[in-house]
């Protein structure tokens, strides 16, 4: 009788880990095994580009969304794509509850793989939206108009979303448009060296983008004429045409138990990446306690859950996922520009454009979905 591992989520940890399972891992088992692979959407959408993306004409939509199924079809039956999101895990009966358009389907596990990510605070594009894919696409669009129509947009935060988003609405719009970066921190990019923050300040100047420090939206509300007012921590208020807060993600985990989540929310994996306090269960993404939610470390955790799964299923032994080495970072500065770290060394600009800011990457799309990268 066939076995199943189930990977909820199909985004940069799910598809990679199910792409790696299918070619590489299955082929090589006594035992039959079946991929079924959840999520709320049938496109995945290359987020990281989408601070380019809300430039109007920047990059079209085929560049940032591709079908899921389509990369799923060539596994000769051993990959199943549902569409629908987890409503509960039972752990114990090793059962999952799908929510989908067509009722509620309860789908048994022998391994079960976490990888459902997170999505972004407020009415922004910066996460795929649970949704589906033409909300995304939808969501999207109405902030590429806004971004068009607008004459003052102030971005909330300045993590790499918001440095990057406030980088590249500069970088076309800086000279013709009010564009101000606001955050709570005495500088970008909080928890860098400060040589990389100094350096991303000067670019952002440079860019006609004005810094606001050590200060906090307090709160936004929505004028009848459409514009933003913005309340400051500092007493005062302003009031813009666009508003885009790049502050905070929530863990896509509300199905999971909670006993098996920190108090952020998110899901308590040991040294190999398992959920810890229960069996054959792996977690890997934004949704993991063990790193930040940025791409390099999801990246680096799917390879790994992929060589653990495939150590176990063929009787060995999994190896310890290191999470403690130096801190990586980069960050595009517009459309020639970037800046990043490496521990505490800055990463050259040039090197940054290179590797990212050219095009923000939406080349390996194709490879990430289509299983071709791995």
């Amino acid at each position: 009788m066939s076995k199943t591992i189930l990977i909820l989520g199909a985004s940069f940890a799910g598809l990679q880990i199910a792409h790696r399972l299918l070619k590489y891992t299955l082929p090589g088992l006594k035992d039959t095994y079946k991929v079924i692979v959840v999520s709320p959407t049938d496109h995945h959408y290359w987020n990281l580009a989408a601070v380019r993306a809300i430039v109007p004409g920047q990059i079209p939509d085929d560049k940032v969304f591709a079908s899921i199924p389509d990369g799923l079809a060539g596994y000769n039956g051993k990959a199943e794509f549902v569409l629908g999101a987890a409503s509960a895990l039972d752990p114990t009966s090793k059962i999952v509850t799908i929510s989908t358009a067509s009722g509620e389907r309860k789908q048994a596990y022998d391994i079960l793989v976490l990888a459902t990510g997170s999505r972004a605070i407020g009415d922004v594009p910066w996460k795929a939206s649970l949704a589906g894919y033409e909300a995304t696409k939808e969501g999207l669009h109405k902030v590429q108009k806004q971004v068009k129509d607008a004459k003052s947009i102030v971005v909330g935060g300045a993590g790499p979303t918001g440095v990057e988003a406030a980088a590249e609405l500069g970088f076309e719009y800086g000279k013709n448009k009010e564009i101000t970066l606001i955050t709570g921190g005495s500088q970008l990019l909080v928890g860098v060296p400060p040589h990389v923050a100094a350096f991303s300040e000067t670019e952002l100047k440079k860019l006609h983008v004005s810094l606001l420090y050590s200060t906090k939206i307090t709160s936004a509300s929505t004028l009848s004429s459409g514009q933003t007012e913005l309340t400051l921590s500092n007493g005062s208020t302003m009031t813009v045409d666009l508003y885009l807060p790049t502050i905070g993600l929530l863990p896509n985990t509300e199905y999971v138990p909670k006993q098996l989540l920190n108090e952020k929310g998110d899901v308590m994996v040991d040294q190999f990446l398992r959920v810890k306090s229960v069996s054959d269960v792996w977690a890997a993404g934004d949704i993991v306690d063990c790193q930040p939610g940025q791409f390099v470390y999801t990246d680096k955790q799917a390879a790994a859950v992929a060589k653990n799964l495939d150590l176990v299923l063929k009787g060995k032994q999994p190896v310890v996922y290191k999470s403690d080495g130096d801190p990586m970072l980069a960050v595009s500065l517009g459309r020639s520009r970037g800046t990043g770290r490496f521990g505490n060394m800055k990463l050259p600009s040039l090197i940054v454009w290179l590797v990212k800011g050219r095009t923000m990457n939406v080349q390996k799309q194709s490879g990430l979905v289509m299983g071709t990268a791995f």
